[in-house]
Formats: structure tokens, sequence, C-alpha cells
């Protein structure tokens, strides 16, 4: 791989790991911690909305952000050939 794809292929890496830890912080911290009080009026599953954020969907997020970052490293990889084969 020639240095300009190297430094293409990893500016890219980090810009997806910038919007996903992006995504991730204002689904842990923002509703789960700031912005708590607005979502206590809606309701999920019995629970109120902020309170499950806190509890569980922060972990949902992380989880679903974990496979969406594998399949766009996949697809990255396979755009600069140094995929598995």
């Amino acid at each position: 791989m020639s240095k300009k794809d190297l430094k293409q292929y990893w500016k890219t890496n980090l810009r997806y790991l910038a919007i996903l830890l992006s995504i991730w912080f204002l689904v842990s911290y923002c509703f789960g911690i700031l912005f708590v009080d607005q979502l206590n009026q809606f309701r999920i599953g019995g629970f109120k909305l902020g309170f499950w954020f806190a509890q569980q969907g922060s972990i949902y997020v992380f989880v679903i952000l974990i496979f969406i970052y594998v399949r766009l490293m996949n697809k990255l990889d396979k755009d600069y050939d140094v995929d598995e084969k």
C-alpha cells in the first residue's frame, strides 16, 4: 500500500471512530445523565426512557456500534485491498 493510501485509510478509520464514539457519548452520557429528566416523560416497556438509557440503552447502542464498526472496517479493508481472503 502506498503512503498516500495508508494515510487515507487511517484518516477514514479515525473518522469512523470519531463518529461512532460521538454517538456512544451522546447516548450514554447525554441521554443517560444530562437529558434524563426530559426523557423520563416518555416510557418504554413500562420504564422511564431516561432510566432505560442509563441502565440498558447505552449498552445496547454500544453493542450495535461495535457491529457497525466491524462492517465499516471490513468494507474499508476491501476497498484498500488489505482484507483477509
